[in-house]
């Protein structure tokens, strides 16, 4: 398996450097492969996530569709795919990215909940605002 940075993905999503988009594109659809598959961790994920919004201004439609096409790639594994799924459902319906996977993960890991001071966060499932 090989590690992903969270630049390789954005350039390979953006294509807006012609020579990293190039070789971006050239190690994910080439060099990654079932039996050698590209790891997306979840901190590299969830990158990608905001660059792509904060930087890019995508809107989450956009950046469920590049997440969504990226998690059914054979040749692409993820940090825990159940988590990740959970995380970028609750994104379709509202939630930030990152709030829903450090709730599902802290759910995954035995936590009752997860203690916040954001009340945006605190609205969604696996929160209690402190």
């Amino acid at each position: 398996m090989i590690g992903i940075d969270t630049n390789v993905l954005v350039r390979y999503v953006i294509q807006d450097d012609l020579e990293q988009s190039r070789k971006a594109t050239r190690f994910l659809e080439r060099e990654c492969t079932d039996e050698e598959p590209g790891l997306i961790n979840s901190t590299v994920l969830t990158e990608l996530v905001w660059v792509l919004e904060s930087v890019y201004r995508y809107a989450p439609y956009q950046i469920s569709v590049a997440v969504n096409a990226m998690l059914r790639a054979s040749q692409l594994r993820f940090e825990n795919l159940d988590d990740t799924r959970y995380a970028l459902s609750r994104y379709d319906n509202g939630a930030d990215f990152a709030d829903a996977l450090i709730a599902a993960t802290n759910v995954r890991l035995g936590c009752d909940y997860s203690v916040t001071f954001d009340r945006a966060a605190a609205k969604h499932l696996g929160f209690h605002l402190l």
